[in-house]
């Protein structure tokens, strides 16, 4: 596990219209709903003014995954301004065993599974990651997401992002944004990026309590969670006991988190579900507020 300061990672230029945009099947293959729901987000990269180049990747299927590693991992060839991933599910982290894997420079959009080559590109000292809408998810998200995200792409300035305060206190390091489960595989692997001195900023789907507990438990007891400067928390959708017993979600995340001398903000409009999830820069400066409840981007140098 990289646990040593970062170098800063370079960043692309923002985006323009005209630009490229090579679409990313990485991971679960499409069905054909999803397929219809990434049409309509292609039409909206489209409006932006971007240019989205024609692909086969979205049909492609081997089991459950979008095609065999080789052919996904292909997607990644440089040729573009933006890499756009069009859902998650499994496989992205398959794609790094391959030591001759591309992850070119530019911006690559996604979360969920994503959140492998978003960590593995940083850990390459490659900015330009953004933890954000996939390409089925984007048409359906609110429209003050859809221009958030916007203007993250384009070089302008964005909204704080509000929560609520469980540690009180200020940190500012670089965001560190994630899938909870899928990060957690990455640890004490060389596709993590450095966690020392990072603003953590976690989210989730589908996980029972007591295995939010297990993933937290160990990053505590590996130091992980020790080296960060703050912590801050987006949603954790369908993460209850469908038979209501024992621990909620809620109480197992504030008691895993209480006693770590840092801040915690929660409650970030950020992950998985229909309330919006908020694009946020991987290894951009952030300033987080826990006291005031908000996380607030600095300027990328």
């Amino acid at each position: 596990m990289n646990l040593c300061a970062a170098t800063p990672p370079q960043w692309p230029l923002p985006l323009q219209p005209g630009d490229r945009v090579r679409l990313v099947a990485a991971s679960s293959a499409l069905t054909d709903q999803s397929l219809e729901r990434l049409q309509a987000g292609v039409a909206l990269l489209q409006r932006w003014g971007l240019q989205v180049q024609p692909s086969a990747a979205p049909q492609r299927r081997w089991g459950y995954l979008a095609g065999r590693d080789r052919d996904r991992g292909a997607d990644l060839a440089p040729s573009a301004a933006l890499w756009a991933c069009v859902r998650g599910g499994w496989g992205a982290a398959r794609l790094l065993e391959d030591p001759e894997l591309v992850l070119p420079p530019g911006w690559l959009l996604g979360f969920s599974d994503v959140t492998s080559l978003l960590w593995a590109r940083l850990a390459r000292g490659l900015g330009g990651g953004v933890h954000g809408p996939l390409l089925t998810t984007l048409a359906a998200e609110p429209l003050w997401s859809q221009e958030r995200l916007r203007q993250l792409l384009f070089g302008e300035p964005t909204a704080d992002l509000i929560g609520q305060a469980w540690t009180p206190g200020v940190a500012s390091g670089p965001l560190l944004v994630a899938n909870l489960t899928v990060a957690s595989h990455l640890l004490g692997t060389p596709h993590c990026p450095p966690l020392a001195g990072a603003i953590l900023v976690l989210e989730d789907v589908g996980e029972a309590p007591y295995r939010l507990d297990r993933m937290l438990t160990h990053w505590r007891l590996s130091g992980a969670l020790g080296q960060v400067a703050g912590l801050a928390l987006g949603r954790f959708d369908a993460c209850e006991d469908p038979d209501g017993e024992g621990f909620s979600s809620l109480e197992v995340l504030r008691e895993r988190t209480a006693d770590l001398g840092i801040p915690v903000l929660a409650g970030l409009p950020l992950g998985h579900g229909p309330e919006g999830n908020a694009a946020l820069p991987v290894g951009g400066m952030a300033r987080l507020d826990a006291s005031a409840g908000r996380l607030s981007l600095l300027p990328v140098d």
